[in-house]
């Protein structure tokens, strides 16, 4: 145990799956551990096995396609569980050697800390571990993050780490640094206010191709389908200020003309959050490209908010319809209405926005779902001229879904989270059609379809 200021590395772990691609996804909360620890004065390394840009990868252009690209992947054997899958399972990421000779050349850590995302993805936590374990078997290694939240027994009986931290990382980080290391210090930040938080340590990374934001946390809204309720329970913002200082930063200091909002409910009680940050960014002239890849809410699109999206260089926007069946949708969600969606397309398209640029987000494989169901969804929203984009159902433990999920599958869900991955569609009938599945596909890529 040490009381000096201690050394501490940070992971994000390898995926496996069957497929994976950078749609702007990054570790947020792993890197704003990163830069809390470093503004206390902990000295902090990061690895990304994700990594598109490591210095041993094939070149890639970090200004392609806004940012996002493939990640180098290796194929790798099946779970057990899934072998009667006719898909091909790889590690997504870094090469194992490349991990290796990378942690060699650093200094021990006195603790590592592993993040987790989907609750599928164990896995490849379960290897980043292991791998972990070789190079540094001395030094305690911590997983959090939402696998370890989601499926806390589970991630301590499996994926290898010498603890497991459930719910926010940032109210427990300092305890689990000096629990393990002796060193203490007194929390420079509010966990409660997000204007205290520096800026989350994207400039260890090899390449900054993009900055994800986070301007508020949580989400009023409790989908039968959705977790981010449980994961962030308390509604929490950020001012405008604040954030436009963060863009300008990243612009300025790096060059970066990429924004990826992460938020759950961006454009909710706009008029006091949105609409002065758009305005601001407005201001600013910059020139900047902002996407919205966990969907904005129908609901609280105005003709005004349009115009302001528009205007600050929303390139990107996603709406969280999931489906056009609104005389059925009780069961999912009560946040969106027929009347809803058509005024906000109409919005939309005055403001300037083409059909490229907006999309509809259509759950795809819910318990006992009628796939004609999902074919209908994709006209209705073809008709209104905008893109319709397939979202295949995941079972997320701990949703109030998650009990109908558990019965409808072909698998069983609750005896392991590996089941739950969305690219096999769990709950769909054991006589589903693959076929079926890749005309739905078609059918929504079909951009002269009415």
């Amino acid at each position: 145990m040490t009381k000096d200021a201690p050394h501490i590395l940070l992971v994000n772990p390898w995926i496996h799956d069957f497929a994976a691609y950078d749609f702007w996804a990054k570790p947020l909360g792993l890197l704003t551990l990163t830069g809390l620890l470093r503004a206390h004065n902990v000295a902090v390394s990061y690895i990304d096995c994700l990594d598109r840009f490591h210095p041993k990868a094939p070149a890639s252009n970090p200004t392609a396609r806004w940012g996002r690209g493939p990640y180098l992947k290796s194929p790798i054997k099946k779970p057990p569980g899934l072998k009667d899958v006719q898909r091909r399972f790889s590690r997504y990421g870094i090469k194992p050697r490349w991990l290796a000779e990378d942690l060699r050349t650093m200094p021990e850590p006195d603790l590592v800390l592993v993040t987790s995302l989907m609750t599928y993805w164990y896995t490849g936590i379960q290897e980043t571990i292991e791998l972990l374990r070789e190079i540094f078997p001395k030094t305690a290694i911590i997983l959090g993050g939402i696998y370890a939240s989601l499926c806390t027994d589970h991630a301590r009986k499996h994926a290898g780490a010498d603890d497991v931290v459930a719910g926010p990382a940032e109210k427990a980080v300092f305890d689990v640094v000096a629990q393990h290391t002796g060193f203490r210090v007194t929390a420079r930040f509010n966990p409660q206010q997000l204007d205290t938080y520096p800026y989350p340590a994207y400039d260890l990374q090899n390449r900054i191709n993009y900055v994800a934001l986070l301007t508020s946390r949580g989400c009023p809204f409790k989908c039968a389908y959705c977790a981010a309720h449980l994961l962030s329970p308390t509604r929490l913002w950020r001012s405008p200020d604040s954030v436009l200082e963060e863009i300008k930063f990243w612009h300025r200091a790096h060059q970066i003309k990429d924004f990826v909002l992460y938020d759950d409910a961006f454009l909710v009680d706009a008029e006091q959050h949105a609409l002065p940050l758009l305005e601001k960014i407005i201001q600013t002239d910059l020139g900047l490209r902002f996407h919205t890849p966990n969907a904005v809410h129908i609901r609280s699109l105005t003709a005004e908010t349009a115009q302001l999206l528009f205007r600050s260089g929303f390139t990107t926007l996603r709406l969280g319809l999931e489906t056009a069946e609104f005389e059925t949708r009780d069961p999912i969600d009560h946040k969106v209405t027929q009347n809803d969606f058509k005024r906000a397309t109409g919005y939309l398209k005055d403001a300037g926005f083409t059909k490229d640029q907006v999309g509809a987000y259509l759950l795809m494989g819910l318990p006992g779902q009628d796939l004609a169901a999902v074919e209908r969804s994709i006209h209705a929203v073809q008709a209104t001229d905008i893109t319709p984009i397939l979202a295949y159902y995941s079972p997320i433990p701990h949703t109030a879904m998650w009990p109908e999920a558990v019965a409808a599958s072909r698998y069983d869900l609750a005896a392991d989270p590996i089941f739950t991955n969305n690219s096999i569609l769990p709950c769909q009938s054991e006589t589903f059609n693959w076929g079926t599945i890749s005309a739905l596909k078609e059918l929504a890529s079909d951009s002269n379809t009415a």
